[in-house]
């Protein structure tokens, strides 16, 4: 598996898996993916100023396994958006890769902290993220997408901190 740039096309994968696998995994409704579009919309726009860059994970075949995005918020704050890695593809340390190139290129740009918004089901993405430095920082029970869920914010400092933890 390697990691390679955002390639024209690649946001059609992005929006279609995540409207696709959080319907079918999480129950979640049509909201959902137009949140993922206007997120991808977003991202697109602020690529042509610098201000957000995206990996996208492929398998050996070049089939597209996972992806993770940064858009910088302000000159301290860097948000880490859409992750996501294949169902087919977890548990062989990619998740932790895409996290890694994100946290690196947050970090080369300057960025005082990363954040990101998630929800409390996404039990192995909040476990990887705790692993690697982050804190929830805010969790609040919301109904959204069709579904009651546990919104949560979590951060991680980035000025004076180690590269990547080792894996335990």
């Amino acid at each position: 598996m390697r990691l390679r740039d955002l390639r024209p096309g690649d946001a059609g994968w992005v929006l279609a898996r995540h409207g696709h696998f959080y319907a079918e995994d999480a129950g979640f409704d049509a909201r959902f993916e137009i949140l993922v579009a206007r997120v991808l919309a977003d991202l697109l726009e602020r690529r042509l100023e610098d201000a957000a860059r995206g990996w996208i994970a492929e398998g050996p075949d070049g089939a597209p396994l996972g992806c993770v995005f940064y858009m910088r918020r302000d000159p301290e704050t860097a948000q880490l958006r859409l992750f996501f890695v294949e169902p087919s593809a977890r548990g062989v340390g990619l998740g932790r890769r895409l996290l890694a190139a994100c946290l690196a290129h947050a970090r080369e740009e300057g960025a005082a902290r990363l954040v990101l918004w998630t929800h409390e089901s996404h039990r192995a993405a909040c476990a990887l993220y705790a692993a690697s430095g982050f804190v929830c920082t805010g969790s609040a029970p919301t109904h959204a997408f069709g579904q009651p869920l546990v919104e949560q914010c979590w951060e991680i400092p980035l000025a004076g901190l180690e590269p990547f933890p080792p894996r335990a």
